[in-house]
């Protein structure tokens, strides 16, 4: 393999939400970042794909938001639930005084493709496809770049800063040895497609039966469906087979029973291992973590996206004079991680809550399936249906661009 070095001023490894959304705020301010995706094309289905009203806000905060709206999406204004055959409203973002009261569903790689046309006008931004992270180069104890590789070719990428972005499987936060905290999760989710009807219900939504959960995710033409299971039966599912696993389908949403045939093998199912994790530092010397490899978030609520955005938004907040000045020293850093460190400890708390109040419980298909109280006066006093609207459309202390980056 040939080898070839490379300098510039931040390397982000990861081409995901945080990492894309942090190079193009850098580099639109001047400062020479290096973006490392190691796929060839932003394509995987099964991504997380809402976009919240925070994420909007900062979008028209760098005047996006008109050209965003153009690409492919669905609006949602309320989050349901089906349980015991009856839809239930959980949340409602038209009773907020949000700005944008609803949540766009964009398929990820629509909008990872948004960000990085927006960032290639700046020549100082380089994205690089196919380029996987795999160490760090280090200097009496500080972080002074990474190594990656390129098809037949290794890099070695001197950078003022390395980012790990690299989402929960973080090459990154491995090799970086800084310490994870691991909160666990009682479920794991298996992804698939199938078609959408025009009488089916009109918006995203779960069915809650016992000992079986299933979300539905309204993708215009089809549903991307996520069949929810007991951490760790993955396998035992699969032993038993795809037709049983059709047959689990059609009896925890019978209005898909006349084609549940379309999922015909296990290939067309994706397994997601489903972790709640969080790193007790983010930072080390000439290193940051964001995203997923600072803090692994539960699919409950759909908040991951909109929290790696929001850690992209407050690192370009510190990084932008950090780098006007100099080099980010640590203590930069580590004001990212405070500033962070509050919405995202509140957050993965409340979906541990309901991992293990409601989902748990659910699963285990212990006693009658009955609806929490808590939703049933969401119910029955339609105003509080705001309160879980703003939690998750917006969440604790969101970000804004500031005037120096904006």
């Amino acid at each position: 393999m040939t080898q070839k070095r490379i300098k510039t001023q931040c390397c982000i490894a990861g081409g995901g939400p945080a990492g894309m959304m942090l190079g193009y705020l850098l580099a639109r301010k001047g400062i020479k970042v290096i973006v490392l995706e190691k796929w060839g094309d932003f394509f995987r289905d099964f991504r997380g794909d809402t976009i919240h009203p925070s994420i909007m806000n900062i979008l028209e905060e760098l005047d996006l938001l008109e050209d965003f709206f153009k690409l492919p999406h669905e609006k949602t204004y309320q989050i349901g639930f089906q349980m015991n055959g009856e839809m239930r409203i959980l949340a409602d973002f038209k009773k907020t005084k949000i700005k944008h009261p609803f949540i766009a569903f964009v398929p990820q790689w629509d909008f990872l493709n948004f960000i990085a046309k927006q960032a290639k006008k700046y020549p100082n931004f380089d994205l690089r496809m196919e380029t996987q992270a795999t160490g760090l180069i280090k200097q009496k104890g500080k972080v002074i770049g990474l190594r990656a590789t390129h098809k037949k070719e290794t890099l070695e990428i001197q950078a003022d800063l390395v980012v790990g972005a690299d989402g929960r499987s973080s090459i990154i936060r491995k090799k970086s040895g800084l310490e994870v905290k691991d909160y666990g999760a009682p479920m794991d989710v298996l992804w698939f497609r199938i078609s959408r009807k025009p009488n089916d219900p009109s918006q995203s939504f779960g069915c809650l039966e016992k000992g079986r959960i299933l979300v539905m995710i309204q993708r215009d033409d089809y549903w991307q469906a996520g069949f929810v299971v007991n951490k760790g039966r993955v396998k035992k599912i699969k032993a038993q087979g795809i037709r049983s696993f059709r047959q689990y389908v059609q009896a925890t949403a019978p209005f898909l029973g006349d084609r549940v045939d379309e999922i015909k093998s296990w290939k067309q199912v994706k397994s997601l291992v489903v972790e709640v994790n969080r790193l007790k530092h983010w930072s080390k010397d000439g290193l940051i973590c964001i995203g997923d490899a600072a803090h692994a978030m539960s699919p409950v609520g759909g908040l991951g996206i909109n929290v790696a955005i929001q850690d992209a938004v407050a690192a370009a907040n510190v990084l932008v004079p950090a780098f006007r000045k100099g080099v980010p020293a640590l203590a930069d850093l580590k004001k990212i991680q405070r500033r962070r460190n509050f919405p995202v400890k509140l957050m993965q708390r409340l979906q541990l809550f309901l991992q293990k109040r409601l989902i748990g419980k659910i699963l285990k298909g212990k006693g009658n399936t009955q609806v929490p109280l808590i939703f049933k006066a969401f119910q029955r006093f339609s105003f509080l249906k705001k309160w879980p609207a703003y939690i998750i459309g917006i969440g604790p202390r969101p970000e804004h661009l500031s005037d120096e980056v904006r």
